[in-house]
């Protein structure tokens, strides 16, 4: 057995591209759309598992995206999207200055929690040991739910 992909779908498939690959800085893999289906599958990864997960050697994110209008709820229901990153404060950083909400700030210097525009709850884990605890996220308090 072999882990493939997590799926996720979304409303607005621009937003959420700019939201997993312009702010987060997975990169797209794969695309298929289907007219007959009236549906888009963009495949995306991390950049450094950019050629494994090409050749389906390395899991990716399937964002779904159904071309006739839905609305979708019970983001938190699914539970969450993981990466590691490699330096928490800045990416939070780059989040919050393009609108993101920091659910819950990254105050240890070790994790934190955003929501994609969808609701779907997204983990953001420091790579390697945890950064100093550094204002402003240190007596930054939680924002809704994650």
């Amino acid at each position: 057995m072999k882990y493939l992909h997590t799926m996720v779908r979304v409303r607005n498939l621009d937003e959420s591209m700019k939201f997993y690959c312009d702010l987060l800085g997975l990169v797209e893999v794969k695309r298929y759309d289907s007219e007959q289906g009236r549906f888009s599958l963009i495949y995306l990864a991390a950049p450094d598992q950019f050629e494994q997960a090409q050749q389906s050697f390395s899991p990716t994110i399937e964002l779904t995206y159904n071309w006739d209008p839905e609305e979708y709820c019970g983001g938190r229901n699914f539970g969450h999207l993981a990466f590691a990153v490699e330096n928490i404060y800045a990416l939070c950083q780059k989040l919050q200055d393009a609108g993101v909400v920091i659910n819950r700030p990254p105050r240890c210097g070790h994790m934190a929690f955003v929501k994609s525009p969808d609701g779907i709850s997204i983990e953001l884990l420091q790579q390697g040991d945890a950064l100093p605890p550094a204002e402003p996220w240190l007596s930054m308090e939680n924002t809704g739910s994650w």
